[in-house]
């Protein structure tokens, strides 16, 4: 494969020598062998060639010719393989030329060569492995070219640190960064080559409304919330077809949220519903399947939206976020044998999300409300109980809230359905803005943490949904892809087999799944 250079400048006086070839070789018995002719554009003697304006590497040169010079020559291209009929060279020599291309294996077939000259040629790039197998190198000049010190690059910057050749001074005519530095100068660990991508994976026959991810036992699972279908979806994942199949479901009625919780190795899911109740459900694995234990107070869970679990002080809590005039977003707790009603919060409020994070280890919860601003609750370890701590200044109608952190701070994603949509820092006291991004008919902001990854997904229903990626330079998220997803309500991940994957929700599409890829751009 090439790579592109570019035309050189003028051309400095040259003094030629003149090499007289010799026009036969006679044996002891007599007899006379022709030796191969000298390419036309060429001057040789018996072991030194020099070419001069010629079109292309010729192939004709006596296989004993030991030192190669072109100078001035008019093609655009080494190709690969060029010098295979001249295994002998030692010297090669190229000054003053107009590549365009040069192959990876131009040089192939030249283990005993030492001395290698693409001065002046007015290069921006080399292919990577252009000199393996040249084991007997010990000079390289590319000195006077315009080499771009970009990723594609980074192979010879390593490859300077292994060599026993040595290399005169070079310097980097871009990018930016780099730009009148010293190739010599630089460091493996000066590129920043690697970049990652979501790329599409799977593609499920459903619309769903929530997803998650969990572990049971060693396994990973996946649960999608089907409203239409009124089911939990649970896929495993399938280490032979590789490829994510059904586990199992739970069948219910407008099912908004199906939230997977572990407590002493038992697996519960908190099912939401719109109609007909919410309910509790326990994994039997001595039957393999879900049965029903418990059901959730309706007068106090009218029409829920959002779950969220956590532990405190060693004991297991669930709170659910309700959206209804009459009902009241409610805590539960885990007491040994069932979930009981903790306390109530917000009341006649119509929540339509709940966060649960710490600040400053200190546990909290944000609920965000269609009547009035963001709330933050903080526990009272005395009392065992939330309390009203604060709102968030000038953020009226957001429809949920998202926590990351990014080398221990604290970050929250508000989404906003109609007007702009933030992320705002905490700075001790409060949080303060740090970035807004148009918004409109968005109803999920989902920060997601992939190893040093941190990205923030910005679902919509008009438009596409924005992928971006946090800056840590410029302490701010950066446009990075886009996803093709209908009405997404929520993101989230999974890991398995080395690999992790985005799972997607789409309310009125099908449920894409995406796989996390990293690209070495320096390969």
């Amino acid at each position: 494969m090439g790579y592109p250079g570019r035309a050189v400048g003028g051309w400095k006086g040259w003094t030629l020598l003149v090499w007289v070839a010799a026009v036969s070789v006679v044996f002891a018995d007599g007899r006379r062998v022709r030796p191969a002719r000298c390419p036309s554009g060429c001057t040789c003697t018996k072991d030194n060639a020099l070419c001069e304006n010629v079109r292309s590497v010729p192939h004709t040169f006596p296989s004993d010719v030991v030192s190669l010079s072109f100078v001035k020559s008019g093609f655009n291209e080494i190709v690969g393989g060029s010098f295979v009929h001249t295994p002998a060279l030692q010297l090669l020599l190229f000054t003053a030329n107009s590549f365009d291309l040069i192959d990876e294996d131009a040089f192939l077939g030249l283990p005993h060569l030492e001395y290698l000259s693409l001065a002046y040629n007015n290069l921006e790039t080399l292919p990577k492995d252009v000199f393996k197998g040249m084991e007997a190198l010990t000079k390289v000049d590319l000195r006077g070219n315009n080499l771009i010190c970009d990723c594609k690059l980074k192979w010879l910057v390593e490859w300077m640190h292994h060599t026993n050749a040595t290399l005169d001074q070079i310097f980097c005519s871009g990018p930016p960064a780099h730009q009148g530095k010293k190739v010599n100068d630089l460091l493996p660990q000066s590129f920043d080559c690697i970049i990652a991508e979501f790329a599409s994976y799977q593609s499920l026959k459903f619309e769903s409304i929530s997803v998650g991810a969990f572990t049971f036992g060693e396994d990973q699972y996946v649960v999608f919330a089907q409203p239409f279908a009124g089911t939990c979806s649970f896929l495993e994942w399938d280490h032979v077809e590789m490829t994510f199949r059904t586990y199992d479901t739970i069948e219910g009625t407008s099912t908004v949220v199906c939230k997977p919780m572990v407590i002493d190795n038992h697996l519960f899911v908190i099912v939401a519903q719109l109609f007909g109740g919410s309910h509790i459900y326990k994994r039997d694995t001595s039957a393999n399947k879900f049965i029903k234990i418990q059901d959730i107070d309706i007068l106090k869970i009218r029409k829920p939206n959002d779950i969220e679990t956590f532990m405190i002080d060693g004991e297991s809590f669930f709170v659910i976020a309700d959206s209804s005039k009459a009902g009241s977003t409610t805590v539960y707790k885990w007491n040994g044998n069932g979930f009981y009603s903790h306390q109530s919060l917000h009341p006649w409020f119509r929540d339509t999300d709940v966060e649960y994070l710490e600040i400053s280890g200190k546990p909290h919860l944000i609920l965000s409300s269609s009547s009035q601003r963001p709330v933050v609750y903080q526990w009272n370890r005395g009392h065992k109980l939330f309390e009203r701590r604060t709102d968030i200044p000038e953020m009226e109608d957001v429809f949920s809230v998202k926590h990351f952190r990014v080398k221990g701070e604290l970050f929250i994603c508000l989404t906003r359905f109609i007007g702009d949509s933030k992320v705002m820092r905490w700075d001790g006291a409060m949080f303060k803005e740090v970035q807004t991004f148009p918004s409109r008919g968005s109803m999920v902001f989902q920060p997601v943490s992939i190893g040093n990854w941190q990205y923030a997904i910005l679902g919509s229903d008009y438009s596409l949904t924005q992928v971006y990626q946090w800056d840590t330079e410029r302490g701010q998220f950066v446009p990075s892809q886009e996803l093709n997803i209908q009405a997404p309500r929520a993101f989230s991940f999974v890991s398995i087999d080395d690999r992790v994957f985005l799972l997607a929700s789409s309310f009125k599409g099908k449920t894409q799944i995406y796989e996390h890829l990293m690209i070495d751009l320096s390969t």
